[in-house]
């Protein structure tokens, strides 16, 4: 199925298309750990997806090239397929699920494919391609679960050696598995004493409940932001050099995932779609063991819906500590609310909302609720205003 042979070949016919993205050191991630990040939403596309594709698309006989391309996915595949195939003239159909970001139809489109939007999510732009193929007799080109495209992503490890040779841990997404199983059988075959951490959403853990049950697994639905990872079920091969080369698998929060992507926005200057920020949050949040070793965080890939980017932030702001929202259960008073600011004002926070609420049928006829946003710090922050207020005689209700 893969080979460390095959890595190679696919690095030595990867070299002229692919960029090389350089390490970040980035010690605020975690400042327990020496954190560096592999920053594969700067390459080409914006997604690590453009190796496997690119690598498979060079792996076609010029038949198969003749009958014209076909794939799916979420997004990052796609444009990958899309940029592959139209550098070497051959036509090219990808099923991307309805949901999917426009920024990633829209980009696949001007990459050269055409596009045909499925209702559902990855898994049913999936079923949709394989019926497309057998009725046109396009040649598909998986995302994940096949040796070419594993083998492509695989070139990622063998750029983690010669970069950071005394690397301890790596953390990788996990969707279907092609980017982990490329790196870590490519890590493993050549540092067997390094740790391979896989991440998934907590909305999408195909992978982890298939490795807990020691058989693929098929989730009934997947719900996250991170939607280059929202796969149901692992693949067949992808699953079995998971079983066999990972270290473990985490979870992360739709929360935490928000909170890893605004700390690369603000400490980093990156920009990561939900997808490419996990393997950050898993550090941030201490989900793997990395206190005092070298550790790399794969980001996968940086094609965010914009439209989102707004909520995703605010999220991040909530998650971090940065933003806090508190009720109050005030007496309808003068001079109550001036009471409140003040406290508040005094201990460094900044109120940017304010809603107050006489007519509340819960409340005691002479009392009021009194809601506000404020900018905070961090949650000892948070805490500390809490505090003060509480001590001050202020009810908070929530």
């Amino acid at each position: 199925m893969i080979t460390l042979d095959s890595i190679y070949r696919a690095s030595y016919a990867l070299k002229d298309i692919i960029r090389r993205t350089d390490l970040i050191y980035a010690p605020q991630i975690n400042q327990e750990s020496k954190i560096y990040l592999k920053p594969e939403n700067l390459q080409y596309t914006g997604s690590f997806k453009l190796r496997g594709a690119c690598y498979k698309i060079a792996c076609l006989t010029e038949e198969e090239k003749k009958r014209g391309v076909i794939a799916c996915s979420a997004g990052n595949h796609a444009q990958g397929v899309a940029l592959g195939a139209t550098k070497n003239g051959i036509d090219s159909l990808i099923c991307l699920p309805a949901g999917a970001p426009i920024s990633k139809v829209e980009a696949t489109k001007r990459y050269g494919a055409k596009v045909c939007l499925v209702p559902g999510v990855y898994d049913d732009a999936y079923q949709k391609a394989l019926e497309l193929k057998d009725e046109k007799g396009y040649t598909f080109i998986h995302p994940f679960d096949d040796g070419c495209v594993i083998a492509g992503q695989g070139t990622i490890g063998l750029e983690l050696l010669n970069q950071l040779p005394d690397v301890e841990v790596v953390i990788v997404p996990i969707g279907g598995g092609g980017l982990i199983s490329g790196v870590a059988y490519a890590l493993k075959s050549l540092k067997p004493d390094v740790k391979v951490y896989g991440v998934q959403a907590q909305g999408a853990a195909s992978m982890l409940r298939s490795i807990e049950k020691a058989h693929r697994e098929c989730l009934p639905s997947v719900s996250t932001v991170a939607d280059g990872i929202a796969v149901k079920e692992p693949g067949e091969h992808t699953f079995e050099i998971c079983s066999k080369y990972l270290d473990g698998i985490v979870t992360v929060t739709e929360d935490e995932i928000c909170a890893a992507i605004l700390a690369l926005m603000e400490q980093q200057k990156l920009i990561a779609e939900g997808a490419g920020a996990v393997a950050v949050a898993a550090a941030m949040f201490n989900k793997v063991p990395v206190a005092g070793k070298k550790t790399i965080c794969v980001v996968s890939g940086g094609n965010i819906d914009v439209t989102i980017l707004s909520r995703v932030i605010n999220r991040g702001l909530d998650m971090s500590g940065r933003t806090y929202t508190v009720t109050l259960d005030l007496h309808d008073k003068p001079g109550e609310l001036k009471g409140v600011a003040e406290i508040i004002a005094n201990l460094g926070g900044n109120i940017i909302s304010v809603l107050h609420e006489r007519n509340n049928n819960t409340s005691n006829v002479t009392a009021c609720y009194l809601r506000l946003v404020m900018e905070t710090r961090n949650a000892e922050h948070i805490s500390l205003i809490r505090s003060a207020l509480q001590e001050a005689g202020y009810s908070i209700v929530d």
